[in-house]
């Protein structure tokens, strides 16, 4: 099931449609087989960006984690993994969609508010690895009318070739790698590809694009299972499903609005996560 704000009807109508006729979406290239991961080309995919830490002054440190922005009204919304959260508070935080060699040609945006699961934060549950983010910019246009925003896709069957996109700590550029979401579990998806290191998690798993509105559809974010993988050629990610959904409608009545204190992630669940 796909979720877009204002559009669940014809959306519904469109995934009906698709199972009555049989429809079924190209496939982007590659198997089940491990893949490498490619550097992506600057620009091609605007919706990724680098989470940074930001010293007292507001100036960018290090990035440690991937971010994709999803679609919104208020257009200042992101999806990433809830262990890349760990001992984070927003006003640390700094999001570069496109970043690419110190370049971010979208600008810096402030991450003003993080929204998890309260079984992550109290359990640290693995399928309930995922977190929403909402970003801000002083005097500019909301971020997804500059790079666009991805659809959130519920319950999604393994199978679906996917377009993975993140940034290893140890680069400064996007990597991208096309292949099969297989089933590692029923809540859990697994992708092999090369190169997925440090850094990684929050990487959105982007299936298809709809042929209804043209946007990518994401499905689950690298994390989970060992926080997205104990190696870097074997990834996972929680399935997106109803704790998603119902996360995301949260997230989505929050999101524009002045930013509350942030929940910070119980003992058991800051001990159960480092973070690629």
């Amino acid at each position: 099931m796909r979720l877009r704000p204002g559009r669940y009807a014809l959306v519904l109508a469109a995934i009906l449609a698709a199972f009555v006729v049989g429809f079924v979406v190209s496939p982007l290239g590659g198997g089940s087989s491990a893949q490498s991961a490619l550097t992506a080309q600057y620009g091609q995919t605007s919706t990724v960006g680098a989470l940074f830490t930001i010293n007292g002054s507001g100036q960018l440190e290090n990035h440690f984690c991937t971010a994709s922005v999803v679609d919104s009204p208020s257009g200042d919304l992101l999806v990433t993994a809830a262990h890349c959260m760990r001992d984070k508070t927003p006003n640390q935080i700094a999001f570069v969609p496109d970043y690419a060699e110190g370049r971010h040609p979208f600008g810096v945006w402030r991450v003003t508010r993080i929204i998890m699961d309260q079984d992550w934060m109290s359990t640290g549950d693995a399928d309930d690895d995922f977190a929403f983010l909402v970003v801000h910019q002083h005097g500019k246009v909301p971020l997804q009318r500059l790079t666009g925003g991805e659809v959130i896709g519920v319950g999604v069957p393994a199978g679906k070739t996917v377009e993975v996109a993140g940034y290893p700590n140890d680069l400064n550029q996007l990597i991208s790698c096309q292949n099969t979401a297989l089933a590692f579990n029923p809540t859990q998806y697994q992708f092999n590809c090369g190169g997925f290191t440090d850094g990684t998690s929050g990487s959105p798993l982007l299936a298809s694009v709809s042929p209804l509105s043209g946007d990518d559809t994401v499905i689950g974010v690298i994390g989970g299972y060992e926080q997205g993988g104990d190696t870097a050629s074997v990834s996972y990610a929680a399935k997106f499903g109803d704790t998603l959904s119902a996360l995301y409608q949260q997230a989505l009545a929050e999101a524009g609005h002045p930013a509350k204190a942030s929940a910070s992630a119980s003992p058991a669940a800051a001990a159960a996560a480092g973070h690629r």
